[in-house]
Order: C-alpha cells, then structure tokens, then sequence
C-alpha cells in the first residue's frame, strides 16, 4: 500500500493536542484486547484533544470516526491531552493506545522499558519553541542567560532547548540554572518574575507572546533544534491491528496538510471563549506558526538519524545514563503489516 507522504522539509509540528492537563484515567480492556472475536468494532484509546487541533475537528465533525470505522474501528477518548511522560505510562500500562509528544520526552520516556513505539514524525518547530524572555529584560542573547535562573520541565522539551542553546552559544550548562517546572505551571512563576527565562514550546508559548509582553530571545531554528514531534502507539495495539494504526496515521498526515492551508478552521473548535480559546493577537501567533508548520510524516532514515544525534546529546548533557537507542522503538507505518 502506498502511504501519502509531504515534503518533509517544512518546519514546526501540526497543532494535534489543546494545552490542558493530563487526567489519565484508568479505562477497562478494549474490545481489540478483550478476545471478543471477530467483526466487533475495535476502540482505539487517545486523549481527548480539547478545543484546538486536527483531533478537535475530527472529533467535533465526525470524520475521525468516519475514517476509522472503515477498518472497523472507533475512538474512546479518554483522559485529557498533556504531556507526554504521563501518557507514556499510560500506555505501559494498557489504558491508552495513542499519544503525541517530543523525541525529547519520548527519549527519557524510552529510557523506561517502555510499551509503546513511535510511527509518525513532524519536523521541528522551528518558530513556536524557543526560550521566552520579557520584554526589557535585558536579555538579548544566550550569553545574557549566565547567572540567570531559566524553568525548564526536566528531561523534556525545555531542558533540551535550553541545553542545546548552551551548547551552541558556548556557554556551560552549570553557569545558567535550571528550574525544573512542570510546563502548566511554569506561566505564573514566569510572570511573577520568580525565574528569569522559560524553555519552551508553541503549546504555551502562544499566550505569551501573544500577551505582547514577551518574545523569544532564541527559537528553534536558532538553537538548531533537532525536537520533533512524534505520535506513539502501545505496542500490542498496534501488532494486533495494523490496519487502524495505518487509517489513523493517514488521517493525521492528510488533517495535518490541511491545517496549514487553513490554521484559523482548526482554531477553537468547540468555543471561542474561555481558558481553552486561543483569541486575538495570540490567535494570530498560533496562526503564523502553523502555516510555517510541518505535517505528520512516516518516519524516514533522515529522520532517524537526527533522532540518534539528540540522544547522544542526551547522553552526554547527563540527562540520560546512557544513550538510548531509539531505533528500536520506531515503526515504519509504510511497512507495518
């Protein structure tokens, strides 16, 4: 079967998730584990995706179902979207079957005889991740960071951020400290002025800038950034129904494509008012990010080469004890049979 596959040199993951916290909820066996015999629907278990993104839509006009259930399949959403460490666990233990998340946190979550495997890739974000500083802060470059205390949420995204800008500017890690935060609570202690810079990403980024009060003193494509954006799938799911982990994966990709030709339709979903409504200039920061963004891709050689290079970072920033072979936990949605 040929798989659509974009250009993948386009940057900046496809916004597939809301920002909310992760209330994983402990779910019973789904039919596909339940050996309840063939021709029963099968629930496929994925977080719910809030009010923004092409799981939103999916789930509010139906095509998600309509997509999966010609492979007789239906969706359970469960829980709430967030991070991905948490979910990770989930999946190990048999109640979620789908999450999204960074090759960064997957790499620290891998590190934990993980029961998941990674099938799909969107290139890094090289506009919407970055490390956030006030305006007039006095901060103007990586350098301005020595002494300064940054809140990152440890060994994910914002630590890798943070390192990689180190690294590339010259400057020690241990000279700059690092004030592990989890990334909903990081705003607050942010504006308080109680950490002096945040390692970040588009999901929580956006309100920030948007508030005109902040701006990236470095984003992704200036720190080099190598952190993709990934899709998992418990690995049991998807060696018992290949098929579904295929029509998912082509629904994302071709959602993803339409999403940057119209970000403002995948934009508030279910309301435009409220905490989960991104509104006004923050509506156009999250729109000029993902234009500039990527689809969801299978995962080729190149891809897994720069995989390999931020785990060897990894392992030499000390994040991990040793390097963790990613390779092993990938799957190749045009091969999966």
């Amino acid at each position: 079967m040929n798989i659509p596959r974009s250009p993948r040199r386009t940057v900046a993951p496809a916004l597939l998730t809301a920002t909310a916290l992760l209330a994983l909820t402990a779910c019973g066996t789904s039919e596909a584990d339940s050996g309840s015999g063939a021709g029963k629907t099968v629930e496929i278990r994925i977080p719910d995706p809030g009010n923004s993104g092409v799981l939103a839509l999916g789930k509010k006009d139906g095509s998600l179902d309509r997509a999966l259930a010609k492979v007789g399949a239906e969706v359970r959403w469960t829980g709430s979207a967030g991070p991905f460490a948490p979910a990770a666990q989930a999946m190990n233990a048999d109640q979620l079957d789908i999450a999204t998340g960074s090759i960064t946190s997957g790499i620290t979550s891998l590190a934990q005889r993980p029961g998941f495997k990674f099938f799909t890739a969107t290139d890094p974000d090289a506009a919407g991740e970055g490390i956030l500083v006030k305006n007039g802060s006095g901060i103007t470059s990586i350098k301005d960071l020595v002494g300064k205390r940054v809140a990152v949420n440890q060994g994910g995204t914002g630590e890798y951020l943070l390192l990689k800008a180190l690294a590339k500017a010259g400057v020690p890690a241990d000279e700059v400290e690092r004030v592990h935060l989890r990334p909903d609570q990081t705003a607050a202690v942010f504006n308080a002025g109680k950490v002096d810079a945040w390692a970040v990403w588009a999901t929580y980024a956006v309100a920030e800038i948007g508030s005109g009060r902040a701006h990236f003193v470095a984003d992704g494509a200036a720190i080099g950034s190598d952190n993709y954006s990934l899709n998992a799938v418990r690995t049991e799911f998807a060696e018992q129904h290949p098929e579904i982990v295929k029509a998912l994966y082509r629904y994302l990709h071709d959602a993803s494509a339409e999403e940057k030709r119209d970000p403002a339709a995948y934009l508030n979903v279910f309301t435009d008012v409220g905490p989960t409504a991104v509104t006004g200039r923050a509506k156009e920061v999250q729109t000029r990010f993902t234009r500039r963004g990527g689809t969801v891709d299978p995962i080729g050689p190149e891809d897994v080469e720069r995989f390999e290079a931020v785990a060897d970072f990894y392992a030499e920033q000390k994040v991990t004890e040793d390097k963790v072979d990613v390779a092993a936990h990938l799957l190749d949605i045009e091969k999966l049979k």
